[in-house]
């Protein structure tokens, strides 16, 4: 996987250098400050209580220890584990990844950070089986959108407003966001296209779309193994289309047989194209042309709760694919003393992770690279069936 880069994010002008500063300033403080010794106490506890405590009913839950709210944490999210040996394992795993949310939270103070799903899962299980990008490379023949005009773009938009979103979908265990990201985009363009918002499958895509792009070698589209959005749209293009969700339910796995059924495609491909770099263009392509595809490094995102994410550091290497659906402005700039702009993504990790399934990510930097991977899909101006 691989980060993209222009020029001009090597021009330094005053306010960057004094962003620059300022970021150095923090993560000074970051690794000099001192860690808690109260490792199952303290700190965690109230880090803990953002998303346990009182929403448990128990107003003295954050005065309890790491057991309470690991007990907390399976009833909330139905955990449970097959052996004894197994439940020590995870609940140790989960006092280390609040000890890492912590972390988060000093690095992306703009955000909140804490038990999410994802708590009882190492980093490396949750890269294979939640993360699903493989070999993002922008293709050398790739389609570019065309310049748009941005002089005329509204301060903020978002196409949940306008009745181009399907609910929050979940992928479950299946390296196949990829697929709810290449859906969420056709499913926006043909809204636009046919005024008809239909939820569109993926198990499809998971169980028939094998296609490889020619100029990336292993970049073949893997059902639960991974794939990218730009092969998902050649495959629907060459294949004639896509069928609706009930016709054809995701099952969360790909040990099924592809089983398309061409007289009940519900939405086609006309094109699809990849979007500049720049913030004003993917901003203008998203509200011209409807939802985008993105890639996203989604390191933040296991412990992410809410908020803005505009953590200090983050890594452009792309490993998750969201749908972008609209950008705003909200929560607080140390720096330029306003509220920070953001784009609000689309996730498909169900309604109970993040702002119900949401995910709201700082624009202007590219950062943890949502810019460096964007595609426009236009769906074929037809009425579904």
């Amino acid at each position: 996987m691989h980060c993209f880069f222009t020029s001009s994010h090597f021009i330094f002008s005053m306010e960057r250098t004094t962003l620059f500063l300022f970021s150095l300033f923090a993560l000074l403080f970051l690794f000099l400050s001192p860690i808690s010794s109260e490792e199952d106490g303290g700190a965690d506890d109230a880090l803990i209580r953002q998303v346990v405590g009182d929403g448990d009913g128990d107003g003295d839950a954050h005065l309890l220890g790491a057991e309470h709210h690991f007990a907390a944490f399976k009833r909330r999210f139905g955990k449970v584990y097959s052996t004894l040996e197994e439940h020590d394992y995870r609940f140790a795993v989960f006092k280390a990844n609040m000890h890492r949310a912590r972390r988060h939270q000093r690095m992306d103070p703009s955000a909140v950070h804490g038990v999410t799903r994802f708590s009882d899962m190492t980093e490396s299980e949750f890269r294979k089986n939640v993360l699903g990008l493989r070999g993002v490379r922008l293709p050398s023949d790739a389609n570019k959108a065309p310049i748009l005009p941005t002089a005329d773009l509204p301060s903020d938009f978002d196409w949940r407003d306008h009745g181009a979103v399907t609910p929050v979908k979940n992928q479950g265990s299946c390296g196949s966001c990829w697929s709810f990201s290449a859906t969420g985009a056709l499913e926006g363009a043909h809204y636009l296209a046919t005024g008809e918002l239909v939820s569109l499958s993926e198990q499809q895509l998971v169980d028939c779309d094998h296609e490889c792009d020619p100029d990336q070698p292993g970049s073949c589209d893997k059902g639960c193994n991974g794939g990218l959005m730009n092969s998902a749209f050649e495959y629907i293009l060459k294949s004639g289309g896509i069928m609706r969700e009930e016709d054809y339910p995701y099952k969360g796995s790909d040990r099924g047989t592809c089983k398309f059924n061409k007289t009940k495609i519900a939405a086609s491909v006309a094109n699809f194209s990849v979007v500049s770099l720049d913030e004003d263009q993917i901003a203008a392509n998203l509200v011209k042309n409807g939802p985008l595809a993105v890639a996203i490094n989604a390191v933040f995102m296991q412990t992410y709760i809410g908020g803005v994410s505009c953590p200090y550091i983050c890594s452009k290497r792309l490993d998750h694919g969201v749908l972008l659906v609209g950008y705003g402005s909200g929560g607080y700039s140390l720096i330029r003393m306003k509220e920070k702009p953001y784009w609000i993504i689309k996730n498909s990790w169900g309604e109970n992770w993040g702002e119900n399934g949401y995910y709201k990510i700082c624009r202007g930097r590219n950062i943890c690279g949502v810019d460096s991977l964007v595609s426009t899909v236009a769906a074929v101006h037809t009425t579904a069936h």
